[in-house]
């Protein structure tokens, strides 16, 4: 078993090896003063069961021409099989058309990975769950959902909870941290204007008094999450969380997040954070590494993935 670790998200990588006991192998991942990627691994990968880290996390076109010259490098050495380990999967929002003449970005994607020669696929918390048939190639799922369900209880206690879903998109995956928690389901009826806006319509739910715990695979400028919690605060909410698998969080998103009415903001490392992200007092980091490294130790010995979220 090899590990090979991209730029993205190093840390990650390294936490997903000292799990497994192994440490990563050496490689160059660099670029040329024109930004072309170069990758040459230091070490012999004939045969062996390679998992390639990378995040797909800004620059995201940096980083994804990463992965695929470094999946090439690896079947041009002849590994004997290729996984692709990609914590957060950029262009995910780009999963249907949402208008005329607008790409399938996500597809796009999924295809360049599997003709890099990628032989099996690791994510986590896709943005939408038939992503997964956009690959041609085994894909494994994985949720963050119980790693949050631990620490929200530690943290919050399991009374007077109650799970936010901040769009009925999400209400699948709100009401399975839901069922770990044993608590109650609210959802918040959003419309999005455009990319990036978000306006409250109506709460779903009574929140009254309620300890509420909104629940999103992703955040990017965290207009969501902040018009969702002054929305639910004016409900009579008690007091407002959020648990978000792929912290983004660009253009200034931590310092409104420090600003908001959010009790704190609770994000996993799939995304390396960003020094304004490390600096934020409300924005508290969750480590998924042992969550990825148990289930590749599980795909090299060909063990269920499923039986972790049972």
């Amino acid at each position: 078993m090899k590990l090979i670790s991209c730029n993205a998200n190093r840390p990650l990588a390294s936490d997903i090896a000292a799990y497994l006991d192994v440490r990563l192998t050496k490689a160059e991942v660099k670029t040329f003063k024109d930004r072309e990627v170069f990758v040459q691994v230091n070490e012999n990968v004939r045969g062996k069961d390679v998992y390639v880290i990378q995040s797909t996390s800004a620059p995201a076109n940096d980083h994804l021409m990463e992965l695929l010259i470094t999946i090439d490098a690896l079947v041009r050495a002849s590994a004997r099989r290729v996984t692709a380990v990609i914590p957060y999967f950029g262009y995910s929002r780009q999963d249907r058309k949402t208008d005329g003449r607008t790409p399938i970005s996500a597809k796009l994607v999924a295809n360049l990975i599997t003709t890099a020669g990628a032989d099996r696929v690791v994510t986590v918390d896709l943005h939408a769950a038939q992503i997964q048939g956009f690959f041609d190639r085994p894909t494994d799922n994985l949720f963050a959902g119980p790693v949050m369900a631990e620490d929200i209880k530690a943290r919050y206690g399991s009374k007077n909870l109650m799970v936010i879903s901040p769009d009925v998109g999400g209400v699948v995956r709100a009401r399975a941290l839901a069922k770990r928690l044993d608590a109650d389901l609210a959802i918040v009826d959003k419309r999005r204007e455009r990319a990036g806006e978000s306006e409250v319509m109506n709460i779903i739910g009574d929140v009254d008094g309620r300890k509420c715990i909104l629940i999103d695979d992703m955040t990017d400028s965290g207009g969501t999450l902040i018009n969702a919690a002054e929305a639910l605060l004016a409900k009579g909410a008690k007091e407002v969380a959020a648990y978000v698998t792929h912290g983004v969080l660009s253009n200034g998103a931590s310092d409104n997040i420090d600003k908001s009415k959010l009790t704190e903001l609770v994000i996993t490392d799939t995304i390396q954070a960003s020094p304004a992200v490390e600096k934020a007092k409300k924005i508290r980091t969750l480590t998924l590494a042992p969550l990825i490294g148990e289930a590749l130790r599980r795909i090299a010995n060909d063990e269920s993935i499923s039986k972790m979220f049972d």
